[in-house]
């Protein structure tokens, strides 16, 4: 816990050097990075659920992260696929070579509070207010720090434009082995309407291997509006076990609503949660991939970037890492330009029940070409080859999505149900 005595330093004489505020995967692999290369930093995380990481999966492809930056996850205890993953299409199924690596969020959390000192971590601590100074808990107690990190979450802007990625997932402990050895990425061959007046979307079921006789289910749609209807994706999730033979008891689920970028201002959506002097790092600071989601490559080397700044730099002001950090995601944003041009492709050129097809396209070039791709690393050629061969869109609306500034992202609070536990599918 935090001796409150010290509420009322200042900067240069705060407790605290950082205090990060949000524990999930960017806020605690800041802290993790401060505490392997910054040792001599007095970090301190303010997380308001009961657990760091809350309660998701992360996944990616071993080539997403530059190899000298994985050394940051790999203690923890990860499933890894070396013998690559399918992908299932209406008319194309297809196995590709690369690795692929997956995080459980109560792994996330048994090994940061395992490696990170106890006093270091503030659960089900609820931040009111951030400013330049410190935080203010929402019990009135006052923590002062030279620097503040904010890595809640991602927030919703009438600046931005896009759509969402909608998912419940359901992790099945199976009565026999099920008999796969690879991950399915995606099985696009199922039907393509979204529940509950969602309209038609891309839908497709992601399916992990985490043991002989433990699977995971994923079951996601691409959609314009943020709303979710949870009976009806576990019926989805449950139909798909039972298709495939998975007969067995749900462990646990997981379920969320990610916005895809597609455009807008970005200047104007990060003024609207920036705070002066506080630094903004994770997706509320822009720090995720406009079409997949992914976060993780990102969290990573922020993490690090801002462990050795702070390493190098003790004297670090919390403007200093701010400006830092705005940096860093006007350069995300100016790099991942191309990846929310093929988002409008998506949304607005794409007829929503055809979406799979820009997908089949897509998953049928070059395995290199794809892992490029999710890493955010896509070549010139690579952004040419995509947009050429047979179009998967009509090129009258091609043309027009290329310039349009997208459809402004839906700012109503996310529509969900509370997931509620079920037995077997």
């Amino acid at each position: 816990m935090v001796d409150s005595s010290h509420s009322t330093g200042t900067p240069d004489t705060a407790p605290h050097d950082v205090i990060i505020v949000g524990g999930g995967l960017a806020g605690g692999l800041i802290a993790l990075a401060l505490h392997r290369h910054a040792p001599g930093c007095r970090f301190l995380v303010v997380e308001a659920g009961c657990t760091l990481g809350g309660h998701h999966r992360w996944s990616w492809f071993e080539t997403d992260i530059p190899a000298q930056e994985r050394a940051l996850v790999e203690g923890f205890h990860l499933n890894g696929w070396d013998e690559g993953y399918d992908i299932t299409f209406p008319r194309l199924t297809r196995t590709l070579p690369t690795a692929y690596r997956s995080l459980a969020s109560a792994e996330f959390h048994r090994a940061l509070m395992a490696e990170l000192p106890a006093d270091r971590v503030l659960l089900e601590t609820k931040a009111a207010a951030l400013d330049d100074g410190g935080v203010t808990l929402a019990d009135g107690t006052r923590l002062a720090a030279k620097r503040v990190i904010d890595c809640r979450p991602f927030k919703s802007s009438k600046a931005l434009a896009g759509g969402w990625q909608v998912f419940l997932g359901q992790h099945f402990k199976c009565e026999k082995p099920h008999g796969l050895t690879r991950p399915v990425i995606m099985d696009a061959s199922v039907d393509q309407v979204a529940p509950h007046g969602n309209g038609e979307a891309y839908r497709f079921v992601y399916v992990l291997p985490l043991s002989p006789d433990e699977v995971f289910i994923e079951d996601t749609y691409y959609a314009d509006q943020p709303k979710m209807d949870a009976d009806v994706l576990k019926g989805r999730v449950a139909e798909y076990a039972h298709r495939n033979g998975w007969k067995g008891e749900v462990i646990d689920q997981e379920a969320g609503i990610l916005p895809v970028i597609s455009g807008g201002d970005f200047a104007a959506a990060t003024a609207e949660v920036a705070i002066p002097g506080v630094a903004l790092a994770g997706a509320r600071g822009g720090f995720s991939h406009p079409l997949t989601s992914y976060t993780i490559p990102f969290a990573i080397s922020n993490a690090l970037a801002i462990a050795r700044l702070i390493a190098a730099r003790p004297e670090l002001s919390g403007a200093d890492l701010a400006a830092f950090c705005k940096r860093r995601a006007r350069r995300h944003w100016r790099g991942t330009a191309y990846y929310r041009m093929l988002s409008r492709m998506l949304f607005e050129a794409a007829e929503p029940g055809k979406r799979v097809v820009v997908f089949e396209h897509f998953y049928a070039l070059k395995g290199n070409l794809v892992e490029r791709f999710y890493a955010g690393r896509s070549t010139w050629p690579d952004r040419l080859r995509i947009l050429t061969g047979k179009p998967p869109v009509a090129i009258p609306r091609a043309i027009r999505a290329l310039f349009s500034s997208g459809k402004p992202l839906d700012t109503k609070p996310l529509d969900t149900k509370p997931l509620n536990m079920e037995t077997p599918a």
